[in-house]
């Protein structure tokens, strides 16, 4: 279960913590408008697609920037802040945070029970038998045991970008095509045929990293880096290696559970996962870099990184 902390960061039916629970009658936000918007234990730019006074609460269908139409959801005004210089701040001083969290724990995420699940506990909103089994299986997350040799690659790699101000020396060769590709070889050759299941994996592992770099995969100090490689239709999994890659895989078990996977899927989904893990780390001294480069970082990135994160 999450720490009384990730719940009341979530649940605005039991806690708003440092949110203003604003008049329910008043409608805040219009059709169209940026807003910061809370999923899990995190903040995420967003856009007010419509809204609707649903049982006396305005309610807002929000559409997530950079990520996929399947992620629209209805939330409350308790998950929605203003897109100001002040709640940017706040967001990145979140991502920090939870950063910190998930490589002090040795790479495993902070987040255990996601959002929807938060308005089950206590409070029952609906009765029917679909949700109910949602719900049950968004309590158990699809659960990814990192090798402890990239656990340790997860934690110096946070250690090279947020202490050391070193960033990983882009484009990667091989970047992440080229170790899925790798990947691919060697799953046909060790099973003897070209198997259409895990390649429908890789390239969903790739679609997902494409997604999910720029919103939650970066650290701040990496921001620039990415605007200046990462342009027009410019894939991220061209420019990337092994080291973003194997981050994704942290952030796995909060993605997963949202896309309403049945259980027998999330475990096969787990076995080949721990199978692609292993074969990244059997192939560590190639797939990653041994040292960062310290001269990517400027004094004033710098600095400017540790405002904006504290």
């Amino acid at each position: 279960m999450g720490s009384s902390r990730d719940d009341s960061a979530t649940d605005g039916d039991k806690s708003t913590g440092n949110r203003r629970r604003p008049d329910s009658n008043s409608n805040l936000y219009s059709d169209g408008e940026k807003v910061l918007a809370y999923h899990g234990p995190r903040i995420y730019e967003a856009k007010v697609q419509k809204a609707e006074i649903r049982k006396n609460e305005w309610k807002y269908f929000v559409h997530y920037l950079g990520w996929s139409k399947n992620w629209d959801e209805w939330v409350g005004v308790d998950r929605l802040m203003k897109y100001t210089e002040e709640n940017i701040v706040k967001q990145q001083a979140l991502d920090k945070k939870q950063g910190v969290d998930k490589n002090s724990k040795s790479g495993r995420s902070t987040q255990t029970k996601p959002k929807v699940s938060s308005g089950a506990k206590g409070k029952k909103r609906k009765s029917d038998s679909s949700t109910e089994k949602e719900n049950a299986s968004i309590e158990k997350p699809v659960k990814i045991q990192i090798p402890s040799a990239l656990k340790k690659q997860l934690v110096d790699d946070w250690e090279y970008v947020n202490h050391q101000d070193k960033l990983v020396k882009l484009p990667r060769s091989p970047n992440v095509d080229d170790v899925l590709a790798k990947y691919l070889e060697y799953r046909s050759k060790k099973d003897g045929m070209m198997t259409d299941a895990v390649g429908e994996i890789l390239k969903g592992l790739r679609c997902y990293f494409d997604r999910a770099l720029p919103v939650i995969l970066l650290y701040n100090k990496e921001r620039k880096q990415y605007h200046e490689l990462v342009t027009d239709n410019i894939s991220p999994s061209t420019i990337y290696g092994a080291e973003h890659l194997l981050r994704l895989f942290v952030k796995l078990p909060e993605l997963l559970p949202y896309v309403n996977i049945e259980e027998d899927l999330a475990t096969r989904l787990q076995q080949k996962f721990l199978d692609f893990l292993k074969f990244l780390q059997k192939n560590q001294s190639s797939f990653f870099i041994s040292s960062y480069d310290g001269s990517k970082v400027s004094d004033s990135s710098a600095t400017r990184g540790k405002m904006t994160q504290e």
